[in-house]
């Protein structure tokens, strides 16, 4: 599906590789048009992030100094984070005062 007129996109969860992360933001700024892509990531993704980084160098964008020193990944690593992707805990989006109130009718 192409939607046209994205000029944002936003990772809520790292991609597990430099090549969906790709996939991912190629959603925004197309045609010629900018685009902006917003990728949130914890302290467990940290692994993943040098080769998206190197993507994200290669395209002219500025990458923190912190992330470029990274240890890199070795192969069998990246390809144990590609077939099992990490497992985060749910979130839930609902403010705790909505909760309660559900909580005290049931």
């Amino acid at each position: 599906i192409d939607f046209k007129g994205v000029n944002m996109v936003i990772n809520y969860d790292l991609p597990s590789s430099a090549v969906e992360y790709i996939h991912r933001i190629g959603r925004t700024g197309r045609a010629g048009h900018r685009g902006r892509a917003v990728t949130f990531f914890t302290e467990d993704d940290k692994p993943l992030l040098r080769s998206i980084a190197n993507v994200i160098q290669r395209a002219g964008c500025p990458v923190p100094d912190y992330i470029q020193h990274l240890p890199r990944l070795q192969s069998k690593q990246k390809k144990k984070f590609i077939k099992k992707p990490l497992t985060r805990e749910s979130i839930c989006t609902t403010p705790q005062c909505f909760l309660k109130k559900g909580e005290r009718k049931m």
